[in-house]
């Protein structure tokens, strides 16, 4: 029988509150075949733990390791030089004192220590996110955004900074061998396809930069097939992730309590998505294929994300790796329905 191409696992941010080994036999409990933990997961005393400590927690569960989530510092890095407050909640109370300048370099040194982590990990994939490095204007999106006039171009000041601020983060990670997954978001370096398509070419092709695929930031103008299949070649990672927009209500309406948004995160079962359709996308588009010859592994993990305004963060989880290990990571075809017809 065909075997499947991917294994279902989950990533570490939403489950902060954890320690590593918590957070392992939460995963494993539930059904997980792998995790992804977050760089908090890691930390120990005054830097990170050894490579040697993390691996024996995974291989004492007979876990895979999947990745190391870096979304958090990674935005901080590049959204410090707006000094907006939204950075706070990422860094110490003491560090947050500091000036926009100091907060960029400590957190540059604290990703370049962990790529070197990674890489004696032999964790070759990295997902996260570019922060603001455009500035909140663009990140508005608003059309009436005045972004360029007399003695500014927001847009091409934005593609220096990025170029400027990356420079040693994306050095670092093409001399290891690692490849940074950014998940094309809103309020980050790039929130569509064209723009991440837009940072590569502006970076003259980095092959470093590579996609972290997720549906569920797809819900204003792109679809997920749309969007990844303009970025096919650089899908390197995934999350699944499921959403639902509500009728009637304003996208941007400034709530900041999750059950009044217009747009929500929800249990995988239940969204607007369809998981299994998006599943096979990520087959077609050769994302499975990249994984495993990257990482050197069977199967490519299938990284669950589920989030809810409603539902326990642990039980919307759990309900979501179960949904995965049952229903996306499917023998897969190794040719048409038609070929044994009339055989």
């Amino acid at each position: 029988m065909a075997q499947p191409c991917f294994h279902s696992s989950i990533e570490g941010a939403q489950h902060g509150a954890k320690s590593l080994e918590q957070f392992l036999d939460y995963a494993k409990a539930s059904g997980a075949a792998g995790a992804q933990p977050s760089n908090y997961m890691l930390e120990g005393g005054k830097g990170f733990k050894s490579a040697k400590a993390i691996r024996a927690a995974f291989d004492d569960r007979g876990m895979k390791l999947d990745g190391i989530s870096c979304h958090c510092p990674v935005w901080v890095h590049t959204t410090a030089w707006t000094g907006s407050p939204t950075i706070r909640p990422f860094i110490s109370p003491a560090l947050a004192k500091k000036s926009p300048a100091e907060i960029e370099r400590t957190m540059e040194t604290y990703l370049l220590n962990l790529l070197d982590l990674c890489a004696e990990l032999k964790v070759k994939i990295i997902p996260m996110f570019w922060g603001v490095a455009f500035g909140w204007e663009i990140a508005t999106g608003y059309p009436w955004g005045f972004w360029k006039g007399p003695g500014y171009d927001l847009i091409q000041e934005g593609q220096e900074r990025f170029v400027k601020k990356t420079a040693k983060i994306r050095d670092k990670a093409r001399t290891l061998g690692l490849y940074l997954a950014h998940e094309i978001h809103p309020g980050t370096a790039a929130t569509c396809a064209d723009e991440f398509n837009m940072l590569v070419d502006t970076c003259d092709g980095d092959k470093c930069m590579v996609v972290n695929a997720d549906p569920s930031h797809c819900w204003e103008g792109e679809d997920w097939e749309t969007r990844f299949l303009k970025v096919a070649p650089r899908v390197y990672a995934c999350h699944v992730k499921n959403f639902v927009i509500r009728k009637n209500i304003p996208v941007r309406l400034m709530k900041p309590d999750w059950s009044d948004r217009a747009m929500q995160f929800v249990d995988i079962p239940s969204g607007d998505l369809n998981m299994v359709r998006y599943a096979e996308m990520l087959i077609k588009i050769g994302y499975p294929q990249r994984y495993n010859k990257i990482m050197r592994t069977e199967t490519a993990p299938l990284i669950v994300e589920a989030e809810s305004a409603y539902r326990d963060i642990d039980s919307t989880s759990a309900n979501g790796i179960q949904y995965v290990r049952d229903n996306l990571c499917f023998p897969v075809a190794s040719g048409s329905f038609e070929d044994g017809m009339g055989a």
